[in-house]
Parts: C-alpha cells; structure tokens; sequence
C-alpha cells in the first residue's frame, strides 16, 4: 500500500514539473513571436520633428500588430538608400527616389500613396540670375550641386537631364537648402534640388536672385513601401491597421489610405538608366556618360 501512494506521489510531482516545463515553453514562443517593426523617415535633419509627427502613428500600429516599433530618422537619402539596401527598415515613408530603388531593385512592395502631403513633384535646375547660362547645354564644364544618391528631384532625374555633359565638378549637397546656400556663395555655378523645396528656402537668401534654368519631367509622389522581410500574415496586418487607422493619425504620418498607389513602371526605368552615371559622378571631370561612351571619348 506505501509503495502504491509513494509511485502515485512520484506521478503527481512529475506531472506538476511537465506542466511547469509547458508553462516556460509557451512563454518562450511568446516571446519569439513578439515581432520588432522599424519605421523609416528622411527628415533632412529634423530628427526631432520626424519622430513627433509619427509617434501616433508609432504606437498605434504597435497596437494594432502587437509589435515592438522603432522609429528611425535618416538624415539624407543615402543613410536611408543603405538601410533599405539591408533591409533593416520594414515600414518606409519613401520619397520618390527611394521608393523606385526599393521597389525596383529590393523588392519593396508599395502599400499607401502620400499624395497628400508630396503630390507630384519637379526637379529643377537653379542658377543665380546674374549669371549668363541660359540653357543645360550652357553647364558644360561648369560645377553642379546635386543631392545625395536616392534623391529623385536632386539626384536621379537632374542626372537624366544633364546626361551627355562633361561637367568640372558635382558636388553633393547633404540638404536641399545647401544647395541654395553654395549657390549664394557662388561655390557652384548650377544646383538640383525640387520645387518644393526651392519655393520653400529661397525666401532665406533674401540678397539672392535665383533664376530656373530647367524644370524636370513631373515625378510621382511619395510612397508607403513595405520590406520583402516582412511575414505575409504580419503584412496583411499591417495593411489592415494602416487601411483602417483614424484620420488624424493617417495625416499626421503623411499617407492617405484611399488613394491610388502610383504607378513607379516608368520611373523605375528612368533611374535604371542612370544609375550607370554612378561611375562617373564622384571623378573630376564627370562625364555624364556611361562607362562605355566615357571611355570611347577618352579614346577619341
């Protein structure tokens, strides 16, 4: 009889001990489906401004995904271009340079316009009035200001329109605003950035005359891109909490949940053909033409 008491005792604590051992085990795939989400922005070095704008929209999609996410500003869009190019943001408010990138090459998938707030959106070239260049042909062998690499208005598409120029120099401005400051200076004979932020600075440089010596094809607007890293049951959260997000926190992040997402096929392909320049733009001279072309005029 004490044998049969001890053995069903012994049952009983080996059966509380597995129970324990279940507990533990759960708590631990708990853990691992607790996802971490980051959340991109370029803020041109409004760090501050970047994250309080999109603090709602932060916790709210924590909320509604049961995420830990991050907010992370890039100041420039080549901080930025390297954090898609590791993939280590998964929800990107992607002006239009680094959406076509992402979504051409890394696979990106678009989610929301921000028509909105971006719109469709011109590049254009800048030179002070005073100075006697009255058409692109006219920059030859000058110094041009460009943004940084995955800018569409100062990068990508003032490339495409200067395509087939031997220039002295670019130089890369990490703002838009820098590129009307060196202006002013007279440290560049021409400068890129778009005309939304030249209607926005050059009110600063109120002693300057600014003249447009050329305005850009019109660019599409500004996307909500989603990272091929993300789990497709974890997406199609996210669709939903973004889709379905109040209107307060959808515009104080930027997007509009209704809109059209914009057609990027023809874009894509214009940064495509550029991106070949990307050889020749850091040498003194850059001649804008592909490897191929620059080398045969060497020879010539």
């Amino acid at each position: 009889m004490r044998i049969i008491i001890l053995q069903r005792f012994l049952l009983i604590q080996f059966l509380v001990l597995i129970g324990l051992l279940g507990v533990g085990c759960n708590d631990k795939k708990e853990d691992i489906r607790s996802e971490k989400l980051t959340i991109g922005v370029v803020s041109y070095g409004e760090g501050a401004v970047s994250i309080e704008k999109y603090e709602r929209f932060k916790d709210y999609i924590a909320r509604q995904t049961h995420s830990i996410v991050e907010l992370e500003p890039a100041y420039n869009e080549l901080q930025a271009l390297e954090q898609i190019q590791r993939k280590n943001w998964e929800i990107v408010f992607a002006p239009p340079g680094l959406a076509a990138i992402a979504m051409g090459k890394e696979l990106y998938t678009p989610l929301f316009s921000m028509e909105g707030t971006s719109g469709r959106q011109r590049s254009l070239v800048i030179v002070k009035d005073d100075k006697p260049i009255k058409t692109i042909a006219d920059l030859a062998n000058k110094t041009v200001a460009l943004g940084a690499a995955g800018s569409a208005t100062g990068y990508y598409v003032p490339l495409y329109d200067l395509y087939g120029l031997t220039l002295t120099q670019i130089r890369f401005a990490p703002t838009p605003k820098t590129v009307l400051q060196w202006l002013s200076e007279g440290s560049v004979d021409a400068g890129a950035l778009s005309e939304k932020d030249f209607e926005l600075y050059q009110r600063e440089f109120s002693t300057t005359k600014f003249r447009i010596l050329h305005s850009s094809r019109w660019i599409p607007p500004a996307v909500v891109i989603l990272a091929p890293t993300v789990e497709r049951n974890q997406q199609q959260q996210i669709e939903k909490a973004m889709s379905q997000a109040p209107g307060d926190i959808a515009a104080d992040a930027g997007y509009l949940p209704v809109a059209k997402v914009p057609n990027y096929e023809q874009f894509i392909k214009l940064v495509e053909k550029v991106r070949p320049l990307e050889a020749q733009v850091k040498k003194t001279p850059s001649v804008l033409l592909n490897q191929e072309s620059a080398n045969q005029q060497k020879v010539d």
